[in-house]
């Protein structure tokens, strides 16, 4: 499959997160840029982070959404509003989106209400609101359902309904804490759709994930991160880093119907996660 990198969306250099004096994270380093492929018009950016319980997960995620502050470091990630080249901006709480586990959504408020909501400080018009929340309900199957409450909708439908929530208020960057995470067979194939219409709606679309389920991290991410516990000159640290990265582009895995290559990757990585 042809692509092309194109600028920076998202820089992390050197970060690490502290709670009092216990390191959690440290020394995180990435950059994931815009991917264009020929052969389709637009191609978002799925990336999973995947380890063990305990190996600075979350904490990577609620640092990468401004929900805590780095102890060293810096994220910045592609400034939207601005019409400079690779324009870049320091992260801040709302930037990213973050759906956490629950699709925790406002019990009082409706579809309808809530994505009203989000749209809150937007300097669009009110017919420009009503237009895009329409838009975004049609395509996302959520049309039949904008009146109801999260009570009276199915857990796909609250996902569906955080995510573009999230969208509406940080734009291009969701962040997704265990989206499969004690979900039946159907419920995570309406999360691999909101993948799917994630990554077609926008090239610049970047959805980050952090799942244990290897298999799904192969099948739908392009990139692979595994953090686990460092080992350096021969003694294991307990904090968590990036331990191994798997581009599934440059593998020539990604976009690709499941073969003998993505087994050998998922022994790969099993093996990479057990010994961090």
């Amino acid at each position: 499959m042809t692509y092309q990198f194109k600028e920076t969306l998202l820089y992390v250099e050197n970060l690490s997160v502290a709670y009092d004096d216990t390191v959690i994270i440290k020394d995180i380093s990435l950059t994931e840029k815009d991917v264009v492929r020929t052969a389709k018009e637009n191609t978002g950016q799925i990336i999973a982070f995947v380890g063990r319980s305990g190996r600075g997960k979350s904490t990577f995620f609620k640092a990468l959404t401004g929900l805590v502050q780095p102890n060293t470091g810096k994220i910045l990630i592609k400034d939207f509003a601005s019409q400079e080249a690779n324009a870049a901006k320091p992260v801040k709480e709302g930037d990213i989106g973050f759906v956490d586990q629950k699709y925790t959504l406002f019990r009082h408020k409706t579809v309808y209400q809530t994505l009203k909501f989000a749209l809150r400080k937007t300097t669009i018009s009110e017919t420009e609101k009503e237009a895009k929340i329409k838009e975004y309900t049609n395509k996302w199957g959520l049309d039949k359902c904008i009146d109801k409450y999260p009570n009276e909708l199915s857990g796909g439908q609250r996902q569906r309904t955080a995510i573009i929530e999230q969208l509406f208020s940080s734009d291009k960057f969701i962040v997704m804490d265990e989206p499969f995470s004690g979900l039946d067979v159907g419920n995570i194939e309406e999360v691999k759709k909101s993948f799917d219409l994630l990554s077609d709606m926008s090239e610049f679309n970047t959805v980050l994930f952090s799942t244990h389920d290897i298999e799904l991290a192969i099948e739908l991410a392009q990139v692979i991160y595994v953090i686990g516990y460092p080992t350096i000159n021969g003694e294991k640290k307990n904090y968590g880093t990036i331990v191994a990265k798997y581009d599934l582009r440059e593998m020539e895995l990604a976009w690709k119907d499941h073969c003998e290559d993505h087994i050998k990757l998922y022994k790969e990585i099993t093996h990479q996660m057990m010994i961090s």
